[in-house]
């Protein structure tokens, strides 16, 4: 009997301490959640290098955006992983470049006059498989609640890889309409004339002020500046009397570009008045260069769809209060592969998933910098030209042939597949890409080659070889 009691004595004073021990750490867990960011990430589409006011631009204002290049890291060697919507998102998400999971374009590779192609491109797949781990899934697996509001764009619905909430996200690529009614299967209507880009912003808010006690992921990839080109009526106005005939410029997407900063503003004062400033990291992006029909890029050469500059440098800022202790502008050449990279170091995650980019927490939190490295695209199809003589191509039928591109340092290689091609530039000398010094420099053209030929026998990169049938040469 003695025994017995002494037993469970014994047994209920394990259980306390079982049950102390476990409170503890799911309290140690829930602090080191707590202590962790919230993160939001603007991805704005179509949006150039040259098309806000801290980076230049002489017509289209952007006054929220300006501020916030001066509260956080503005970087201006910042590049898109690819030069159109799918693939760059699918790397941003997968943290792989294109090699690895297989999208180069939107729709098929196919791209252009079949006539005019010499060689058969590599086929294009249009959906990140489900078996990559995203962005998402390891920010959720650290604790985080998950949302992403706009444009998808690599399968039918975010939410089987990692987004608890979907709003607007299809596989579509663009809006029917910038005004309600939207005709978007994932979001509602509004009242008949709301602006999409406002009506996201509404959306990000509420889920911002539901969830602001606890670590939130807030992805919203805004559809706009994207086509149709569709702003609110009055902007439009203003910039037609601002930009009085310059073809360099257009009104509509003067305004759209204007509606989207007023909404990142909304955002910046969302986060001061739930008192959740302090501890919110911000990143702004492009998914791509601009399009050169609708917008100029100069200095840069070509616009979206190019692997000139202009396709692929695009604006990046990174805000994160008490962590970044002084803003600053750095020429560092970093890539949207980045993303995953960095956001993994920062939650702690340790999960086994090799990635194509590298950890920015140095630069960002450290001010240290980090060492120089290869950049690398790969686009072994075609894509074909809208506006030739906007687009600075190398030839007047496509933006970009297959190929791959290279960018180390200051030099930059660009490889056709169809001929052997190659063009070299200097980009500290020549941001325009004007002049090709493959003939004055072979030694240094022969390094970079070697270096991307290793890069590519390493991802597997596909180069297409066979010819077209239905070409015709002229």
């Amino acid at each position: 009997m003695i025994y017995k009691n002494l037993r469970i004595k014994y047994i209920f004073i394990i259980s306390i301490g079982i049950s102390l021990v476990s409170c503890n750490l799911f309290h140690n867990r829930q602090s080191k959640i707590e202590n962790k960011p919230n993160i939001i990430f603007v991805l704005v589409d179509d949006l150039g290098w040259s098309d806000l006011s801290f980076m230049g631009n002489p017509v289209y204002e952007t006054p929220n955006l300006d501020k916030l290049s001066n509260e956080g890291v503005m970087f201006t060697n910042a590049y898109a992983p690819a030069a159109n919507c799918a693939p760059s998102r699918a790397c941003i998400m997968s943290g792989k470049n294109t090699p690895r999971h297989g999208i180069y374009t939107v729709g098929s590779s196919k791209r252009g006059k079949s006539k005019d192609r010499k060689i058969v491109p590599t086929p294009n797949i249009k959906t990140l498989r489900d078996n990559f781990i995203t962005l998402a899934e390891v920010l959720k697996n650290s604790g985080y609640t998950n949302a992403s509001m706009g444009k998808w764009h690599l399968s039918e619905d975010p939410k089987t890889q990692g987004f608890d909430i979907n709003i607007g996200g299809s596989h579509a690529g663009h809006p029917k309409s910038y005004f309600s009614p939207y005709r978007n299967k994932n979001l509602e209507d509004g009242i008949k004339g709301e602006y999409l880009t406002d009506r996201l912003t509404n959306e990000a808010i509420g889920f911002i002020k539901k969830n602001k006690k606890k670590p939130f992921f807030l992805y919203l990839p805004y559809f706009t500046v994207h086509t149709p080109l569709q702003g609110k009526q009055n902007l439009v106005e203003k910039y037609k009397t601002k930009i009085n005939g310059d073809k360099r410029f257009s009104a509509r997407y003067g305004a759209m570009v204007e509606s989207m900063d007023e909404n990142v503003g909304r955002l910046m004062h969302a986060l001061k008045e739930f008192k959740i400033e302090e501890n919110t990291m911000v990143i702004f992006m492009s998914d791509n260069g601009g399009l050169a029909s609708v917008s100029s890029q100069f200095p840069l050469r070509g616009g979206k769809g190019s692997y000139y500059e202009g396709g692929i440098r695009v604006p990046c800022i990174i805000k994160w209060p008490n962590k970044i202790k002084e803003a600053k502008k750095t020429d560092t050449p970093i890539t949207g592969l980045d993303i995953f990279p960095t956001l993994r170091d920062i939650v702690g995650d340790s999960t086994d998933n090799s990635l194509d980019g590298m950890s920015l927490l140095p630069l960002l939190a450290e001010n240290k910098s980090i060492e120089e490295r290869s950049l690398f695209w790969h686009f072994p199809i075609y894509l074909e030209s809208v506006n030739p003589k906007e687009e600075e191509a190398r030839d007047s039928l496509f933006r970009t042939r297959p190929g791959s591109v290279i960018r180390k340092g200051k030099w930059k290689l660009h490889e056709y597949f169809e001929d052997g091609d190659m063009e070299l530039y200097n980009l500290e000398t020549d941001i325009g890409e004007r002049t090709n010094l493959f003939e004055e420099n072979p030694d240094k053209a022969k390094a970079l080659y070697d270096e991307l030929e290793a890069w590519r026998i390493k991802t597997n990169a596909p180069i297409p070889t066979e010819l077209n049938p239905a070409y015709q040469p002229k």
